[in-house]
């Protein structure tokens, strides 16, 4: 039976552009004295990783298009928000009073395509997706295993809603280290029956267990181990597995 355990990654100065992530884990995890271990799982924002990359805007520096115009009128948001948020999806799958779902670029059914307007200096500043969640996984992986001698698994995660339940959770937008699904398919249940359908989202309970300690309010946590969790390790960078195609999704 595994005894896992959840640490917040405290003492992280506010991440700016050209930061290294890695290193920074690295230190402050040594610093609050529990040092990244082998095997453990390290849970990023993507606030934070988009900050170090740069992949920030300005919507004051942005002019809204005829239909931004049109959308943010019918769901009372800002144009140039709504500018920004279109320029991030591939397609618009709901709108209503206040809200605006999407399809981002990425392939992900969100509000407003993962847009974030908490956790970023300045009123008019905002947090968009990685570029390459799972890319930005990796290099994270790589850094650590640099500057710690450590092999782990990241997490790049997001708050994410549900249509059909109150409250957000954290979901996995990109991984590294570890295969996102679990196949539970072919085992056999207490009772001797085939499980058919089973495949667990690991990387998703990974991501949503970790908020349970992050907060990116006066908290100031954007990041946490998780450790003694025994997850299948692979070299795949792929948080896409876990996306349903559109012949899949019974909703959009």
């Amino acid at each position: 039976m595994n005894n896992v355990q959840i640490i917040p990654i405290t003492g992280l100065s506010i991440i700016k552009e050209g930061n290294d992530i890695a290193q920074l884990i690295c230190q402050a995890t040594e610093k609050q004295g529990t040092p990244i271990e082998n095997n453990d799982v390290i849970v990023v924002t993507h606030v934070i990783v988009a900050r170090a990359e740069g992949n920030v805007v300005d919507v004051d520096t942005v002019t809204p298009s005829e239909y931004a115009k049109k959308i943010a009128n019918k769901t009372q948001k800002d144009p140039k928000l709504v500018e920004v948020i279109l320029r991030e999806s591939q397609k618009v799958v709901r709108t209503s009073k206040g809200k605006l779902i999407t399809q981002t670029k990425h392939g992900i059914v969100c509000a407003n395509s993962g847009i974030d307007q908490s956790n970023v200096a300045g009123t008019s500043i905002v947090a968009l997706l990685p570029e390459d969640s799972n890319q930005s996984a990796k290099k994270i992986r790589e850094g650590i295993r640099k500057n710690c001698g450590k092999d782990v698994a990241v997490i790049v995660s997001d708050t994410h809603g549900r249509p059909f339940r109150r409250g957000e959770i954290n979901i996995a937008l990109g991984t590294c280290g570890f295969e996102p699904l679990r196949d539970r398919r072919g085992e056999k249940d207490l009772f001797g029956y085939t499980i058919r359908l089973k495949r667990t989202a690991i990387a998703d309970e990974l991501a949503s267990a970790a908020e349970l300690v992050i907060g990116q309010t006066n908290e100031g946590i954007p990041a946490a181990i998780i450790r003694g969790y025994n997850y299948p390790k692979s070299e795949t960078v792929d948080a896409t597995k876990m996306l349903r195609s559109a012949k899949e999704d019974l909703f959009i």
